[in-house]
């Protein structure tokens, strides 16, 4: 039986400590046009403010928006889940924030939209699991792989805090180990 050849319609990355310098060298080697959008899930403070959107947008051609409830997603963005809210997937056009109890000690928390985006994307979803000091995302991305998505972990070695992707790699089926160098690549190439 030949594999189907899916169409990725969505990436989303996790991450926390250690994670952000990996989030900007992909975006200074993204191409200037995607297929699909990119949402990015970073555990930080509660009473952080939005400029993480506007340093990110610095290193990067295509709009960076920050989620508020009722986002509707469209092809070639980049979305940062806003500090202190679960990000949740209604459909393949629209997202929502949530304010319900942490998770992993974390809101946002990266299993819940890696469980979210897997119950609606399916095999048309890659999730990224990056550097971070404790176990979220590591239960989300087993989610995304029983719904047939493409699971990505950084490779231990390169992460600041190896035990989000130390624990990933141990206990969930992947598909690609990516390091800080080659995200992007793989990223450009779906």
């Amino acid at each position: 039986m030949e594999p189907k050849n899916t169409k990725t319609e969505l990436v989303v990355i996790g991450g926390s400590a250690g994670s952000l310098q990996v989030i900007l060298e992909m975006l200074k080697k993204l191409k200037s046009e995607l297929r699909f959008s990119i949402v990015l899930v970073v555990h930080r403070k509660a009473s952080s403010t939005n400029v993480l959107q506007t340093l990110l947008q610095q290193f990067v051609s295509m709009e960076v928006i920050e989620i508020d409830d009722k986002t509707e997603i469209q092809n070639n963005k980049i979305y940062v889940v806003p500090a202190d809210y679960h990000l949740l997937f209604e459909n393949k056009k629209m997202m929502s924030l949530d304010f319900s109890e942490k998770m992993n000690y974390s809101r946002p928390s990266i299993d819940v939209t890696f469980k979210s985006a897997a119950e609606i994307y399916g095999e048309n979803l890659v999730g990224v699991l990056l550097s971070g000091a404790n176990a979220d995302g590591v239960e989300g991305l087993g989610f995304i792989k029983k719904n047939n998505g493409k699971v990505w972990i950084q490779e231990p070695e390169t992460a600041e805090v190896d035990y989000m992707p130390r624990h990933a790699v141990e206990e969930v089926d992947y598909d690609l180990i990516i390091t800080p160098n080659n995200l992007a690549d793989y990223i450009n190439e779906l």
